[in-house]
């Protein structure tokens, strides 16, 4: 999956008449993921951990917790392409996710969720990228 690919299917999860707050968002995705093939999932873990690690910088994320930190990334990554485009040029968009938070964190679980309903097993996921808070390097240089 590239990403466009990636961005088209958050945004068809957004207009399929879910409510894209919640766990809806999260569920939709997962259907959508769950009717195709494996390579898709992986693909998808693939981009959503990219898209999460190029948030994680010190000018978004100085001074929240591991967590908060990682929930709210979610959360600009769920609110669709041109929401997180806006906020990559401009850190100052990020405060407005800040205190937005719980139902972001069910994006996470897609993949694997998607995974297990193809095969029946547990994917031990192992991406390009790492999410978690403060893993880009690049980004806390001189925090």
């Amino acid at each position: 999956m590239n990403e466009n690919a990636f961005w088209q299917l958050i945004e068809a999860s957004r207009s399929s008449g879910t409510d894209p707050e919640g766990d809806e968002l999260a569920v939709a995705l997962t259907a959508r993921l769950s009717d195709g093939p494996v390579s898709a999932v992986i693909g998808f873990a693939e981009q959503l951990s990219w898209a999460l690690y190029r948030l994680d910088r010190k000018e978004y994320g100085k001074g929240l917790s591991g967590d908060h930190f990682l929930y709210t990334r979610a959360a600009v990554v769920a609110a669709g392409r041109e929401e997180y485009e806006s906020v990559l040029r401009d850190a100052a968009r990020f405060v407005r996710y800040v205190d937005n938070l719980g139902w972001a964190e069910a994006l996470l679980y897609v993949p694997d969720d998607a995974y297990r309903h193809l095969t029946g097993d547990e994917w031990d996921r192992s991406t390009r990228y790492c999410y978690e808070s403060y893993s880009n390097a690049e980004g806390w240089a001189d925090a």
